[in-house]
């Protein structure tokens, strides 16, 4: 039982880096010392999809929920996180795709951080 409430903790924490990856650009505007993580949370993330590799997360994950027998704690982790994560059908052009949109929307905003930069000056 510990092994998989610790994989669903895992999946959860994943979760929210993936959603810190895409989204945490606009913390950034409310709160621009944030860029010092997620710039390097972007870069990675983007990375991952880029050069096709499995996030260390993953294989955490994985590990624990081997341990558990592969039991999920949470039917609500199960059902509407995971596929999410690891969507069914995943390819290497739909990830080079998301991590297009990753790089795009961070830029987007990261101009946008930067006009305000420079029109608080």
């Amino acid at each position: 039982m510990p092994n998989q409430l610790l994989a669903d903790l895992v999946v959860v924490l994943h979760f929210g880096f993936i959603l810190f990856v895409i989204f945490g650009g606009l913390l950034v505007l409310k709160w621009p010392k944030l860029i010092w993580l997620h710039l390097p949370a972007a870069i990675w993330g983007a990375l991952i999809e880029f050069a096709g590799w499995i996030c260390p997360l993953t294989y955490l994950e994985n590990r624990l929920r081997s341990a558990s027998g592969g039991q999920y704690a949470s039917d609500f982790i199960e059902h509407y996180i995971m596929p999410i994560i690891y969507p069914s059908g995943l390819t290497r052009e739909i990830q080079i795709g998301l991590g297009t949109v990753v790089i795009a929307l961070n830029l987007l905003i990261y101009a946008k951080v930067i006009y305000r930069a420079k029109a608080a000056r």
